[in-house]
């Protein structure tokens, strides 16, 4: 059995409930003596309002999830415990720190709960428990990184003040340099553009076309493989090509930021981007080998829900190590870290 999928101990207790909320809803799992169940996902995504996460909207999601999960067991729903990963729970989870572990306990008989950002349970999935850094890298960007005293938060501002290195960031020089060409200016490429008009029309309508819109990171990051398709095609076009490899600078600074400075560091990096391939993964291989030495790339051990599921066993069992700060883990007062 791996690691994140142990058992939870305890008398009297069926499981322990791991959950993933972002953006496409909520991932639950029972993690019980038998392994890990197989997950049930929402498909709606927990309401945000003027209080930040909506804790009410996540508990009528799930109770009905467990409740399923649990016939599925034969289990009574008593839980050992609950690790919920959220996205926005750092800066929006105010409410759900105030109010969820009380409805928990109500529901599910459980007084162990903790309450993760996203990139922690990234962390813990990509990474366990262990010193080192983990590089999300999708359409945006966020590294963490921990020497378990604490976390160390790099990026993940947002397209228009960070998220340096990801897909909406290569998209956006990618498509810079087709209008560049475009306007006849230094630093342009034909073969961007040629590209770009193939995908979204011709060049002089695409500022009217991702300005007024909501999802322009996402827009924008829709260019990224195109940028990777130049890199590759013929000799590879000088431009794409120097896109990619700033892009794998920006990635390595942040996990260079995110690493702790002394001591052993292990460097996973998770997230869509890398399905870009080589022309993006070579140069960040000698980014990180220059950038983080002390540094050892590994792959991902498992995703944000394997990461909860850990979280969870850990804290049934009495022995979650990882630093805690209120905003990027919580856990329940009276739940003290393992010595």
């Amino acid at each position: 059995m791996s690691e994140p999928d142990r058992p939870a101990q305890g008398a009297g207790v069926d499981a322990v409930l791991a959950v993933d909320s972002g953006g496409s809803g909520l991932r639950a799992v029972l993690a019980g003596r038998g392994g890990t169940g197989a997950p049930l996902a929402s498909g709606t995504a927990v309401r945000t309002g003027p209080g930040g996460i909506d804790p009410g909207h996540m508990m009528e999601q799930l109770v009905p999830m467990v409740r399923e999960l649990t016939a599925r067991t034969g289990g009574t729903g008593r839980l050992g415990a609950v690790a919920i990963g959220a996205a926005g729970m750092a800066t929006l989870g105010d409410a759900l720190r105030a109010e969820l572990p009380g409805a928990l306990q109500k529901e599910f008989g459980t007084r162990r709960v903790a309450l993760a950002a996203d990139a922690v349970t990234a962390y813990v999935g990509a990474l366990g428990s262990r010193p080192g850094a983990v590089v999300a890298a999708g359409t945006g960007l966020i590294a963490l990184g921990t020497d378990l005293e604490s976390w160390r938060r790099v990026d993940g501002w947002g397209h228009l003040l960070g998220d340096c290195g990801s897909g909406a960031w290569i998209g956006r020089a990618g498509l810079e340099a087709a209008l560049r060409a475009f306007d006849g200016r230094r630093g342009g490429s034909t073969v961007l553009l040629e590209r770009a008009v193939r995908m979204f029309g011709p060049a002089s309508e695409l500022p009217g076309k991702v300005y007024p819109r909501t999802d322009r990171p996402a827009w924008l990051a829709s260019f990224a493989p195109e940028v990777a398709g130049a890199a590759r095609e013929g000799g590879g076009d000088d431009v794409a090509v120097g896109i990619l490899r700033a892009a794998a600078g920006h990635i390595a600074e942040a996990a260079a930021a995110a690493c702790p400075a002394t001591g052993p560091c292990d460097v996973a990096l998770t997230g869509g981007l890398l399905q870009i391939g080589e022309p993006l993964m070579g140069p960040l291989r000698d980014a990180l080998a220059e950038q983080v030495p002390h540094a050892r790339q590994v792959p991902a051990a498992g995703d944000p829900l394997a990461g909860s599921v850990r979280i969870a066993v850990d804290l049934a069992d009495d022995r979650l190590a990882l630093p805690r700060d209120g905003r990027m883990l919580y856990v329940e007062p009276g739940q003290a870290p393992a010595a």
